[in-house]
């Protein structure tokens, strides 16, 4: 793994992100890879699990809103399906391992593989360049990204739906467990994006409400020609600041682009917002990234 430099943590703080590639070894993509085939296979679809996953906002109100099933799924390790995959009864209507658009939110708490990558001493001494004095792990999750479904996912920033006081103390780990490129739905960002704080936030609504979550504020329009492509080899890692804007296209290509990806937060003199989807569990209080 190359060392980082003070230069390109300078990088990071102007851009909003940080490409390091190949920061795991294809056998550490691998194993993740094969590990979450073995949790495939032992996939149990719950019946009232006809929960699909889509970014676009009217959609995510009403699919992730209305299912508990994504609400309490941030101490546990679920799955979330692309369209159109199950039918109204809940069976495959393609194979299942084709069917998943991601599974989260828990996999680096319970799972030996994805915790030990989590951990590992060179994320941890990462944490320790970029300055993280109390890092804690908020969740984590495995994104497919299928051949010719992997939806898009519309330029957003990770601090709407993870909120802290102040902000600036969330920080995504994306780690590519096969080439992410142009064709196959690789990330794009807008440089320097992360320094105006955030326009829209995504929090748990009043109980008794249709759905679970609701939006306050919105997205801007954003100009597509300031986004550029970060393609990236399998084992790359991009740092995402929680401001930053990103987003991914639809993968209209015939190869998938696994990814792991989990979110870290400076703890040290931060809150984590009440009304945040996700909330540290007495079962899954954030663990630290040090261990």
């Amino acid at each position: 793994m190359a060392f980082v430099t003070q230069h390109q943590i300078q990088k990071f703080r102007k851009d909003g992100f940080l490409v390091l590639e190949h920061f795991f070894t294809a056998e550490e993509c691998d194993s993740m890879r094969n590990q979450i085939q073995r949790i495939i296979a032992e996939m149990e679809v719950p019946p009232h699990c006809r929960t699909e996953f889509s970014t676009k906002e009217e959609e995510q109100l009403q699919a992730q809103g209305s299912s508990d099933y994504f609400l309490t799924s941030g101490d546990k390790i679920r799955f979330f399906f692309e369209k159109g995959v199950l039918d109204e009864r809940g069976n495959f209507l393609i194979p299942k391992e084709k069917s998943v658009s991601k599974i989260g939110h828990a996999l680096h708490a319970y799972d030996p593989v994805f915790k030990q990558i989590t951990h590992s001493s060179k994320v941890q001494e990462l944490g320790r360049k970029l300055g993280l004095e109390r890092p804690v792990v908020v969740q984590s999750m495995y994104i497919f990204k299928q051949p010719g479904i992997g939806g898009e996912v519309t330029p957003h920033q990770d601090a709407t739906f993870l909120h802290t006081e102040p902000l600036g103390r969330i920080l995504g780990f994306w780690v590519a467990l096969e080439d992410a490129t142009r064709e196959n739905g690789c990330l794009w960002f807008i440089p320097g994006s992360h320094t105006s704080g955030i326009t829209r936030r995504m929090v748990r609504a009043a109980s008794g409400t249709s759905t679970c979550v609701e939006f306050v504020g919105s997205e801007p329009a954003y100009d597509n020609s300031q986004f550029i492509p970060l393609p990236i080899s399998q084992g790359g890692l991009i740092l995402i600041h929680g401001e930053v804007v990103h987003k991914s296209e639809l993968n209209s290509s015939e190869s998938s682009r696994h990814a792991f990806t989990f979110h870290v937060m400076e703890a040290k003199d931060t809150s984590w917002s009440k009304e945040n989807w996700l909330q540290p569990t007495p079962e899954l209080p954030f663990p630290s990234l040090y261990t």
